[in-house]
């Protein structure tokens, strides 16, 4: 069996607004499980109670989510500039 080389460069990861993106989608989440909670008990005659905790479980990872990508988008500013600092020359050699 020959081994596998790619045929091109992989394309760099998109990046966008990934805060505000993960943010939506857990107030998505929240806004969901609130609107189920007026109907637990028709939920629980169905035995289909999943629907009401998955939305919850949403939410709650999706808090989880907000404070990880607000940390990874510090974290790149931080380093673009950190970067920007180190290419810039010192103030009196220019």
């Amino acid at each position: 069996m020959a081994k596998w080389t790619p045929k091109h460069e992989a394309p760099e990861p998109l990046e966008g607004p990934i805060v505000a993106t993960v943010t939506g989608g857990t107030i998505i989440w929240f806004a969901l499980f609130l609107v189920q909670l007026p109907f637990y008990g028709w939920f629980a005659d169905r035995d289909m109670l999943w629907w009401v905790w998955t939305c919850a479980a949403g939410g709650f990872l999706g808090l989880i989510g907000i404070w990880y990508v607000r940390g990874r988008d510090t974290a790149l500013k931080r380093h673009v500039a950190a970067q920007a600092q180190q290419a810039a020359p010192p103030a009196g050699e220019a």
